[in-house]
């Protein structure tokens, strides 16, 4: 089965994990991982969030993937997504490298734009849109240029790179998978360049925000290289429905994120879900 010309894998699960609140404890995160692990869910993604500049505990993404990587064998590890616009891309590049060594080559790496303002204003940066999608596409050629493994020299409107080659490089040739957040028609043209789109499909309040004809045509106007390709969905299931899944599945999902957070419900509460897999049957084909 294929779309726009790439070739459809089976769909995989994983969790993605709301790292503000009660999983600002890396160690929580962890301990659900490791459960999710032997569940057989096939991926652990996690927010990138500075929430304390609103109030609210948030966890270092890179200090608790690593974690992760260390307390686990097969799980796929990666953010969902990075505000790449607030970091230096030359440090992004290094800690992703380091986390896909210590990983074995399992991490992808989900950026976009950075969607709460205070997380930069707080800090004296520019929280415009233009601005954070200007630097955001910058900062992903720097970032790509520095894991080819060659001299980079980049002279842009935001970064500057003079002859610089990054070491060790990451295991995953010729790049960490990168995938684009976002639902604007400027996040999917971006996301068609890389490779793959992480899609927001859930509310706070555990709802399905986004429907699967919606999904579907979204993939539709992605109209990505022919090559294979990424779209994953983060969602609200219950243990054991198959339905729900295959509906997104069908219109092109390769990934189905079941979104874990603490409005859904209680540390026990979620550590159930992850220890119960929607389904171990594929999806396509």
């Amino acid at each position: 089965m294929s779309y726009l010309g790439a070739t459809i894998r089976r769909v995989r699960y994983g969790l993605s994990v709301c790292t503000l609140g009660d999983y600002a404890d890396p160690r929580r995160v962890v301990e659900l991982a490791q459960v999710a692990e032997a569940a057989g869910w096939e991926a652990l993604f996690v927010w990138d969030h500075l929430g304390f500049a609103v109030g609210m505990p948030s966890a270092d993404p890179w200090v608790t993937l690593a974690a992760v990587a260390q307390a686990t064998s097969r799980l796929r590890l990666g953010t969902g997504v990075t505000a790449l616009p607030r970091r230096r891309p030359q440090v992004v590049a290094n800690a992703v490298a380091a986390l896909d060594q210590l990983s074995g080559g399992r991490v992808t790496f989900g950026a976009g734009l950075g969607n709460v303002p205070a997380e930069f204003s707080a800090f004296g940066e520019p929280d415009d849109a233009r601005g954070r999608a200007a630097k955001l596409d910058e900062a992903l050629e720097v970032v790509d240029a520095l894991w080819s493994g060659g001299p980079v020299d980049h002279h842009g409107r935001h970064y500057t790179v003079e002859g610089v080659t990054l070491a060790p490089l990451p295991v995953q040739r010729p790049r960490v998978p990168i995938w684009i957040g976002g639902d604007s028609d400027a996040a999917k043209r971006r996301a068609a360049r890389w490779d793959g789109w992480i899609v927001g499909g859930d509310d706070p309040a555990g709802h399905m925000r986004v429907s699967p004809a919606e999904l579907g045509a979204g993939i539709g106007r992605l109209a990505p290289p022919s090559r294979s390709y990424d779209v994953a969905l983060t969602g609200v299931s219950a243990a054991g429905d198959r339905r729900l899944p295959r509906a997104y599945a069908d219109v092109g999902a390769t990934w189905w994120l079941e979104s874990i957070h603490g409005l859904r419900g209680s540390l026990a509460e979620m550590t159930d879900r992850g220890r119960r897999r929607a389904t171990r049957r594929s999806l396509v084909g």
